[in-house]
């Protein structure tokens, strides 16, 4: 029996499997990953030596379930079969009920949704407990995604909200970062140049936003001198409607997300 199993060798799989080793959260020995084509296995038994790289699940003490949503229910039988004890779901949109119907009883499941940039271990998670799910459960969950950046707590209601704002907000920030290089080039700059200090421009705001005690709106306050070059630029951004388009773009992919679950 393993420790820890990850059903599905795609990129979250594969980034969870990377976290999980760099962060010591558990031995080579201890995990398995299971990934059903065979080339992507032979990819992860030469990447992750040590781990046992299977085509089926095996007994465990715990699985992430890595999967299709349209998978989900076949695979959670499976891992159920395979004697799992309890499951970390990041399937989209597939609820705890759904789950735990195919797993049977006994089995404890929290449903997550994560984003992304997990792959470069600066993920933004949600986890959320089904029934049977117990605080040591969640607090396994949390240690697993851990591994790949910062997890919060919601009800399960509150994941297509999770999903309309961090889950799809990695395209925001991109068409952001898009934007900000066509402007660079607009205005004279190489495109080189431009997408060089555009990307570093995002890394290192979300870096002093993270670090600072100091909200946004006064972060962004701290940068705007009166009448200069930076009020010129907001006033522009108000004007165009950026704030309202951030508003109305979280809201659409939340209520689309509600509309996939049902």
């Amino acid at each position: 029996m393993v420790r820890l199993q990850i059903v599905g060798g795609g990129r979250m799989g594969e980034a969870l499997l990377a976290g999980l080793l760099g962060a010591g959260w558990a031995e080579a020995s201890e995990l398995a990953v299971v990934e059903r084509l065979d080339a992507r296995r032979r990819d992860l038994a030469e990447g992750f030596p040590g781990v046992a790289v299977l085509e089926r699940p095996t007994a465990c003490e715990g699985a992430v379930l890595a999967v299709k949503p349209t998978d989900a229910a076949e695979t959670a039988q499976e891992i159920a079969l395979a004697g799992a004890r309890r499951v970390l779901s990041i399937a989209a949109g597939v609820t705890t009920g759904a789950l735990e119907a195919a797993l049977g009883a006994g089995i404890a499941v929290v449903r997550a949704m994560p984003n992304t940039p997990a792959v470069v271990g600066a993920g933004a998670s949600a986890i959320a407990g089904g029934i049977s799910a117990g605080d040591d459960d969640l607090d396994w969950a949390a240690s697993v995604l851990d591994a790949v950046g910062v997890v919060v707590r919601v009800s399960e209601g509150q994941l297509d909200a999770v999903t309309g704002l961090s889950g799809s907000g990695p395209a925001y920030v991109f068409l952001v970062a898009e934007s900000l290089i066509e402007a660079g080039v607009l205005v004279g700059l190489s495109r080189e140049v431009a997408e060089v200090l555009a990307v570093q421009t995002l890394l290192g705001s979300g870096r002093l936003l993270e670090s600072s005690d100091e909200h946004a709106a006064a972060l962004r306050a701290g940068v705007t001198s009166p009448g200069g070059t930076t009020a010129a630029g907001l006033h522009a951004l108000e004007s165009g409607g950026l704030r309202a388009a951030i508003l109305d773009a979280v809201k659409a992919a939340t209520e689309r997300s509600r509309e996939l679950g049902r």
